[in-house]
């Protein structure tokens, strides 16, 4: 019930109403074009937790770190990390800005769509293609690396001979259990997420510590900063150098997760931001660390490359620590690992389930309807999965392919950050800022952004081994190609004449409660934040 005053009487006069006070999150949800239909229940912490656990540097710096040893070695290494990762943030912070002002789960295509003087719809169909890509592409990986893993504790375990096939099964049943957790274990899986932030950063002190203080030796200090490695057959230590980056750039993807989440979180406008930011931040640090102490444990650089288990990390702790050890500290990355792709499903789902929402997917229908017990996309849940499943598919039968799929995670998402971030840029001071933004950091940060993604972008495209043959060729351009073609032919055949692009600023749907005249509205972009740069 809430009272008004009727012009007729001077009295106060009661009116009956049906629907609950509207929050100022869902407030702003509606005046960005949707009304709330996704249980809103996330704290800040937790929409943190998805990019921290997706980010995952116990999956990523481990999976390539095989890839690491032959471009450029510890070097590269150890100092391709923090480089990686401050051009990164930046890429972050710019995304964060624009994350601020429109706080939906579309994220990236929606931001395009606002964004965009002209062509919007265009700029928001290839945004959303090339994220649906990308975040396929890194489930894909990060599972397929939790199988790697699983496979070589299994064998030093059990003796299960660590083959492709056996990878491929242990990836196919990592990827089930993840779709029926993201379907029935929705409370599950929003536990986990927090669980999983305490286990990478307790796991990386167990495993850093356990490497510095139990080995009877370590490498040199000089090895572990100048050592560089040149295994790829190329000549040329530059080009072999850049391809060494691939291992942090690879890490640090997917924090796009805390955007997605919005329409789940609680004071969006700025936990959405901070999440992004905040994941980024911790995974820099703690990440460093991480490669310092795994580095330094090194005893047989050879050995470990060309070991039974196929998985050099697990080689080097059984170096340095013993069968036994190794076995333990397998169980604590392979978690990291579980939670990193559990994560990472349920980023994608809701980038699909927006995608879907605004016809933009074949069989949109489908994938948009939400489950009326768990109010989550479950359609969405089994699309991640099986593209990620076929995406991971060529690794049977070729060694390279797992590579390849990590570059398609890293062109497809970041090629999907720095579009928005570009188009922000033209706007210049016409954009209209949330309550957490860059200040006179806009442009600049922003401009790194974008060259930045532009080298990367070309990188990872081209041959990461010599002689280049059926065998070793990057087929990145390829993965990349079909996609980008089959979305490009979609658009000019027929979606240009009816796809609009994400519901922007289209009225509300469902009735608000009745306020008094007196009564402000909420703000949808406030002019002035408490600080010019806000990143707590």
């Amino acid at each position: 019930m809430t009272d008004a005053r009727s012009p007729d009487h001077p009295g106060p006069a009661v009116f009956p109403v049906d629907s609950s006070p509207v929050s100022a999150d869902e407030q702003r949800l509606r005046e960005l074009g949707y009304t709330q239909e996704l249980a809103r229940s996330m704290s800040g912490f937790s929409n943190f937790a998805v990019s921290f656990s997706i980010v995952s540097i116990l999956s990523g710096c481990l999976t390539l770190y095989g890839t690491g040893m032959k471009t450029g070695g510890p070097a590269l290494i150890i100092w391709g990390w923090p480089v990686v990762g401050l051009l990164t943030l930046c890429v972050g912070l710019a995304m964060a800005e624009i994350c601020s002002s429109y706080p939906t789960a579309g994220g990236l295509y929606y931001w395009s769509a606002k964004l965009s003087r002209t062509s919007g719809p265009a700029w928001s169909w290839f945004t959303g293609w090339f994220n649906f890509l990308g975040q396929v592409a890194v489930t894909a990986s990060v599972d397929y690396g939790a199988a790697f893993f699983t496979n070589a504790f299994l064998d030093l375990r059990f003796g299960v001979a660590a083959t492709p096939a056996h990878t491929m099964e242990i990836f196919a049943v990592i990827l089930v259990v993840h779709g029926l957790l993201n379907t029935f274990g929705v409370r599950l899986v929003a536990l986990l997420n927090s669980v999983s932030v305490w286990w990478h950063l307790v796991g990386v002190a167990i495993i850093v510590g356990a490497l510095a203080f139990l080995p009877e030796r370590h490498a040199s200090v000089s090895f572990v900063l100048t050592e560089f490695v040149n295994q790829t057959g190329f000549h040329n230590q530059f080009y072999v150098a850049m391809l060494g980056l691939l291992m942090a750039q690879y890490t640090l993807t997917g924090y796009d997760a805390s955007a997605h989440m919005t329409e789940e979180t609680q004071d969006a406008a700025r936990s959405g931001p901070r999440g992004i930011v905040n994941a980024i931040t911790v995974s820099l640090v703690a990440g460093w660390i991480l490669l310092l102490g795994i580095t330094f444990a090194i005893r047989d650089y050879d050995g470990a490359l060309n070991s039974d288990t196929q998985v050099p990390p697990a080689q080097i702790f059984i170096d340095a620590i013993g069968s036994g050890g190794a076995q333990f500290l397998l169980i604590i990355v392979i978690g990291a690992q579980f939670f990193c792709g559990m994560a990472s499903v349920t980023a994608n789902s809701r980038m699909i389930y927006a995608f879907s929402r605004d016809g933009a997917l074949p069989g949109s229908r489908l994938w948009h309807r939400i489950s009326p017990r768990t109010q989550t996309p479950t359609n969405a849940v089994w699309l991640a999965t099986g593209g990620a499943l076929l995406l991971g598919l060529p690794a049977l039968w070729n060694n390279t392919a797992y590579t390849a799929v990590t570059s398609i995670s890293v062109i497809g998402l970041y090629i999907s950050y720095v579009i928005p971030v570009y188009l922000r840029l033209r706007q210049g001071e016409d954009f209209p800022r949330g309550p957490w933004h860059l200040g006179r950091w806009s442009r600049p940060i922003g401009i790194v952004a974008v060259a930045w993604t532009a080298v990367i972008t070309v990188l990872f495209m081209l041959p990461t081994a010599s002689p280049i043959d059926a065998e070793s060729f990057n087929y990145t351009p390829v993965a990349v190609a079909v996609v980008v073609g089959f979305a490009g032919l979609w658009w000019l055949a027929s979606a240009r004449h009816w796809f609009t692009g994400p519901h922007v600023g289209a009225a509300p749907t469902a009735p608000t409660a009745p306020t008094a005249p007196s009564t402000p509205s909420t703000p949808s972009a406030p002019d002035a934040p408490d600080t010019e740069l806000e990143t707590r």
